[in-house]
């Protein structure tokens, strides 16, 4: 097990390239989401101004 783990002594490159993809990865999945819900957080305030505006004018 250890000589899998140590993979001939390139270990710590290729478990840390599998580590940066993992991160990478994990980012690439969670960005869309939260950039959606900045989104859709700044639209319904966009939409309340408006509405506010619109009421407030005779």
């Amino acid at each position: 097990m250890a000589d899998f783990i140590s993979m001939g002594g390139y270990g710590f490159y290729v478990w840390l390239s599998y580590a940066v993809f993992v991160v990478v990865l994990a980012i690439d999945y969670a960005a869309p989401r939260l950039r959606r819900r900045r989104v859709l957080k700044d639209l319904a305030a966009m939409l309340r101004r408006q509405q506010r505006r619109s009421g407030a004018a005779p």
